[in-house]
């Protein structure tokens, strides 16, 4: 049974996200995605212009895939140090997969660092963005004053954490981010 146009796209796109995760965006061929999604290299550039577009997809699918994960994050908690030891819970968990392979948008703008207007780097932008939105919601939420300066500097932590679990594949990185930021929150008045 053929599948639609919408149907080929997404699971290029799946190829896609699996082999630059793992092998990283610029050591990817086109012929090495095409072949992992079973179609023909002349049918995926019917759906993806050039290498440059299919990575900035990539990352567009790839971010609403983790925005969405966020949104499930609600776990019952009502303190900023709860929200901050949920979060880098996960972070740590996610770190102690074999496959671990530090954080794709921020390792998809140091691939691209010299190429300062690549989509991909934009879409990258956005999703950290929307991350720290979220964040600074959730810590709005617990109270906190200043949300939105506390998520920027929580944001640090965590690309830090990432950064020196790939470095060191320890993820206990993590619970140091942690602890660093629910000192950062406890010295920081709650919002009346």
């Amino acid at each position: 049974m053929r599948r639609s146009a919408a149907q080929t796209r997404l699971h290029i796109l799946d190829a896609a996200y699996g082999l630059f995760w793992r092998q990283g965006f610029l050591r990817v061929s086109m012929d090495e995605i095409a072949a992992r999604a079973g179609i023909t290299k002349r049918a995926m550039y019917q759906h993806f212009r050039s290498k440059d577009a299919l990575m900035a997809a990539t990352l567009a699918y790839s971010s609403e895939l983790a925005l969405e994960r966020l949104r499930q994050f609600h776990r019952p908690v009502t303190t900023g140090d709860e929200l901050i030891e949920s979060y880098f819970a996960q972070l740590r968990e996610w770190a102690k997969k074999p496959k671990y392979s530090g954080g794709g948008f921020t390792r998809a703008v140091v691939e691209l660092a010299d190429l300062r207007g690549h989509p991909a780097r934009a879409i990258a932008r956005k999703h950290k963005a929307a991350v720290e939105s979220w964040l600074a919601g959730e810590l709005a939420s617990t109270g906190i004053a200043s949300p939105g300066d506390r998520a920027r500097e929580v944001m640090l932590l965590m690309e830090g954490a990432m950064a020196l679990m790939l470095i060191h594949g320890d993820s206990s990185w993590a619970d140091s981010a942690a602890q660093a930021a629910k000192k950062l929150l406890g010295s920081r008045a709650i919002a009346s």
